[in-house]
């Protein structure tokens, strides 16, 4: 990807917006909801940005929505973009070499995810530890863009250790049950079949969905600190013995609205009080 796309593409926001960002969130399917609480809203559909995609999955509303979410200045993806859209992986990552650019410093991503470990349950909120990237490629596959990082980044902590012990105090503070996993990213658009799943499992996987390890590759080769949030809308196959589909997604995180949300606001509040106090 040529560095003017990006460069167009930051402008393009920046020209729109204020002060720059301090935080950058992705939104999943039927997490949307977070972007509808920022206040004084400035609104850019994915369509009038240079360069972006635009996302063709129920439950993203394909926009961005800059402003402000307790007390910290942020930039939401309110619906990103996979792989299995067939969008090359240049494309899928392309937000976030652009929300760098105009200055966030923390990425925030979440995702609806089948439940591998079966000690979870639909509804149940996991905070990311780690993942495995199942998807066959990586988005930094190609010449090294330089501007960005380095060739060889390191994932020693892809998920900040500092941003979880942050996630897990709000989460005792305020009430709200969190579980502890690994995200395995499959490229999809099929859901997995029992076999795969008893693999992944034996594998460590204890979440599984078809996103989030592409933009947190990007995010970690460019410095950003990152912290990952799995909405468990379904068990994985075999578990349960019935079907899966999109609508129980979608109606999963309609039902943990109010956790989710009370969750990331809140852990934002935090990030920007430490913020301010270093």
């Amino acid at each position: 990807m040529n560095e003017n796309h990006y460069s167009q593409a930051a402008r393009y926001i920046q020209n729109k917006i204020g002060e720059a960002p301090e935080i950058g969130l992705i939104l999943g399917s039927g997490l949307g909801v977070l972007a509808d609480e920022i206040e004084n809203a400035v609104k850019m559909p994915y369509e009038e940005i240079p360069g972006f995609p635009v996302s063709t999955v129920e439950g993203h509303a394909g926009q961005l929505v800059y402003g402000t979410l307790k007390g910290a200045r942020v930039i939401a993806m309110q619906g990103r973009f996979h792989f299995y859209e067939g969008y090359d992986m240049q494309k899928v990552v392309f937000p976030v070499r652009v929300l760098q650019q105009i200055g966030i410093k923390t990425l925030i991503v979440t995702n609806a995810a089948g439940g591998i470990n079966e000690q979870f349950q639909p509804g149940d909120l996991m905070l990311i530890t780690d993942h495995i990237n199942n998807m066959g490629t990586n988005p930094l596959i190609g010449p090294n863009e330089e501007q960005f990082g380095v060739r060889f980044p390191d994932l020693s902590q892809a998920y900040s250790r500092k941003l979880l012990e942050l996630a897990r105090e709000t989460a005792a503070e305020i009430g709200v049950p969190v579980r502890e996993g690994v995200y395995v990213a499959n490229t999809g658009p099929v859901y997995e079949t029992p076999a795969e799943i008893r693999m992944l499992r034996t594998w460590g996987g204890d979440a599984v969905g078809m996103s989030t390890v592409p933009e947190v590759v990007t995010a970690r080769h460019a410095g950003l600190d990152v912290l990952g949030i799995s909405c468990i809308s379904n068990m994985a196959a075999g578990i349960l013995d019935q079907p899966l589909s999109h609508d129980e997604v979608i109606e999963t995180t309609e039902k943990v609205k109010s956790s989710f949300l009370s969750l990331v606001k809140e852990t934002i509040a935090k990030i920007a009080k430490a913020g301010a106090a270093s």
